[in-house]
């Protein structure tokens, strides 16, 4: 048993902005909008693959006018996404064409890397793979499928030190360590397609995080269906002594959540339903969702939340 990334969740700022940027220039396709089920004034925006595959499904809350996060020890300090290796070029150049934030390209693990940022200053990168140029991907009108994103390769961890939280991910997770690299431990997935990567790279003596805009809140694995999860909580008491939340519905996938021993926020999320339980998977995020306790507050709620210009990105 194995269980690479469900989901990444991140905080925003302008809602409108996050979403210009996710579906006009990395070309995700926005697969679902609804509200944070704990705070319904605010928005919970999906983007992911055509089909909102898990592994492939970047989440937000966008706060209006939330501070400034900063990266700093017991955050997810990176998050990682596929892209054939050929196609590193015309993501260089695009990012330079619509002014994103990037460095130079550089190696990591034999991989050729990409970084950026988005208008929040979150910390993402483009990860060059050989070999996945056929595998399905998500076009826009100006992405073509050979260049487009392919969900998840990871997500790289800062931490005070590693040790136990390398422990869950191979103990619970099924992840293996491949190698390090001066002060990054990689631990991988055998055979994951996304999401099979976390890199934890320990640096002690930096500042705690603080979460903002720019801040990743919390890291999804994957869990089948609700019996793998409830095996996997067993295993974080007995082999761990750690204690999960109760099971929350999220309507397109169900959720414990416990803090890892770094600090970081990990969730365990089931497969099961999926994006397509409430509306056809053609239209997909067209339509603002609401959880079935809140539907009878649909005219509060939409008053309260700000305005926001969609359109589908997807090449005709």
């Amino acid at each position: 048993m194995s269980n690479p990334i469900h989901h990444v969740t991140a905080i925003a700022g302008h809602a409108q902005r996050n979403y210009d940027f996710y579906t006009k220039v990395l070309g995700q396709r926005f697969v679902k909008r609804t509200v944070n089920f704990d705070d319904p004034g605010t928005y919970h925006f999906y983007f992911g693959d055509e089909a909102g595959q898990p592994g492939t499904i970047m989440t937000f809350f966008p706060f209006e006018g939330v501070g400034q996060g900063r990266v700093g020890i017991g955050e997810t300090q990176e998050t990682m996404y596929r892209v054939p290796r050929q196609a590193l070029g015309f993501w260089t150049h695009r990012f330079i064409e619509k002014g994103v934030t990037h460095e130079a390209l550089e190696q990591r693990f034999g991989e050729t890397v990409l970084p950026f940022r988005d208008p929040d200053g979150m910390r993402l990168a483009l990860v060059g793979i050989d070999g996945i140029e056929s595998e399905e991907a998500y076009a826009t009108a100006d992405i073509p499928a050979d260049v487009a994103l392919r969900g998840f390769h990871g997500v790289n961890l800062l931490l005070e030190d590693g040790e136990a939280t390398a422990a869950i991910l191979t103990d619970v997770f099924g992840f293996e360590k491949q190698g390090t690299e001066n002060t990054t431990t990689r631990y991988a997935v055998r055979g994951a397609k996304f999401g099979g990567i976390v890199d934890i790279h320990a640096a002690g003596g930096f500042l705690p995080a603080r979460q903002g805009a720019g801040s990743v809140h919390h890291v999804a694995f994957r869990a089948k269906d609700d019996a793998e999860q409830a095996d996997l909580v067993r295993k974080l008491q007995e082999k761990h002594r750690i204690r999960t939340t109760e099971q929350k519905d999220r309507d397109y996938f169900r959720s414990v959540y416990f803090r890892s021993p770094g600090g970081v926020l990990f969730e365990i999320a089931t497969d099961e339903p999926g994006f397509a339980v409430d509306e056809p998977q053609e239209t997909l995020g067209e339509a603002l969702k609401l959880p079935k306790g809140l539907e009878q507050y649909r005219s509060k709620i939409e008053n309260v939340l700000p305005p926001l210009v969609t359109g589908n990105q997807a090449a005709e």
